[in-house]
């Protein structure tokens, strides 16, 4: 078999979806097209019904009750519903949040935007491996704290984080949990009620669905939580979420949670495999690195740097036959370094020589082995040019050179 190129392994950014999605997808275009809020005639009690069905692929996938469910347009939106709206209606109690510095952008522009409004946040720094301190967590929790909001697993090195002993610490002090779960879903078991999980979100792009739509987890009892809607207009969702469900959508994450439920085992079991495989492979290269834990990892991601490698030189050594991501947010002008890796310690010039590997659900041996041929080589290239991987042959130490 010839291999395709370019090869895909940014699965952390966006995955493929899935043919079978886009199958089960496909009649609620044009023959099921009814809005699922039309309630007096068949067209939308068949929508209605189809995005009832996708609530409970979606509830089975995380353990939780199909009407704590509320679907959104992405994990960003559920995110913002999440964390404005614990905000909104736990004001009375006080206006404390606590988060990470390694958390998406989506957790921690929100957090800076009710830091505007009046909000106080607490920002935890990460070790070398990418985690938190639980004891620096609960030093942290004051009387007026409402909101604990911690990632699942991190977008950029799939560290994992102890979310069990998270919500223990939580529970203890009566504060919420809310976890950003987009890349883990799945992708591991996650089960909001053995993991202690109040709030939760996801996205159907992360796990082979559609984009454009995702769900927000709203535990229904012990605790039942309550959240002040942020988009008003007809009351849909239970009144958390108003708007025209994307019906097609939905199907498809539920589809997909369907999909994810039948084959995480024996894809995680496989995708470790090949991530292990092209790991190993590639830290053979002199002064190259794992980002963060090894133990408590993604099993389809691995974050790596190479030390010595001029960081925009490299993704332009294969960058139109690889798809990587290097964790960091290119501009026109300049490669900024992964603040999540910097958070772990990184330096700069290493946090930019770094590289995502994000295998999927259709990554293939072959692939892996060019990856690790292609990336191989360009390293090396670079550093047969590169004067300061010339002074390091010679003994020279150079994080000692100011």
């Amino acid at each position: 078999m010839t291999l395709q190129l370019p090869v895909y392994l940014d699965n952390n950014a966006t995955t493929p979806c899935d043919q079978r999605v886009v199958a089960a997808m496909l009649p609620y275009f044009t023959e099921v097209f009814g809005n699922a809020a039309s309630r007096s005639h068949p067209f939308g009690w068949a929508a209605e019904e189809a995005v009832d069905y996708a609530r409970e692929q979606v509830a089975r996938l995380i353990g939780a009750a199909p009407r704590e469910i509320v679907f959104t347009s992405g994990a960003t939106e559920a995110v913002n519903l999440a964390i404005k709206g614990v905000y909104d209606m736990y004001a009375g109690k006080g206006h404390h949040i606590i988060t990470a510095v390694t958390e998406h952008k989506a957790v921690l522009d929100t957090c800076k935007r009710l830091e505007k409004s009046g909000a106080s946040i607490t920002w935890l720094p990460v070790d070398k491996e990418g985690q938190i301190d639980l004891s620096a967590l609960e030093a942290a929790i004051t009387p007026q704290t409402i909101l604990i909001s911690i990632m699942y697993a991190n977008n950029e090195t799939g560290v994992i984080q102890p979310i069990r002993a998270i919500s223990d610490i939580a529970r203890k002090h009566g504060v919420l949990l809310m976890s950003d779960a987009t890349q883990a879903t799945g992708k591991i078991p996650v089960d909001v009620n053995t993991d202690g999980i109040d709030l939760l979100t996801l996205s159907a792009h992360k796990m082979y669905g559609p984009k454009g739509v995702g769900a927000l987890y709203v535990r229904g009892r012990s605790p039942r939580v309550k959240l002040t809607a942020q988009i008003d207009g007809g009351g849909h969702e239970r009144g958390m979420r108003s708007g025209t469900l994307n019906v097609p959508g939905i199907v498809g994450l539920g589809k997909a949670a369907e999909l994810c439920m039948e084959e995480m085992a024996n894809d995680a079991q496989r995708l470790a495999l090949m991530r292990d495989r092209l790991q190993a492979t590639l830290l053979q290269l002199e002064q190259s690195y794992v980002n963060g834990s090894t133990a408590h990892r993604l099993p389809h991601t691995c974050n790596l740097s190479f030390k010595y490698v001029e960081g925009e030189a490299l993704m332009m050594g294969f960058n139109k036959t690889i798809a990587l991501s290097t964790g960091s947010a290119c501009t026109s002008a300049s490669m900024e370094p992964s603040y999540v890796l910097k958070a772990m310690g990184l330096t700069d010039d290493l946090a930019r020589a770094s590289l995502r590997f994000g295998l999927g659900r259709f990554t293939t041996d072959e692939q892996v082995d060019y990856v690790i041929r292609t990336i191989t080589d360009t390293v090396n290239q670079l550093r047969s040019s590169s004067p300061i991987w010339e002074m390091y042959k010679d003994g020279i130490d150079l994080d000692t050179i100011a």
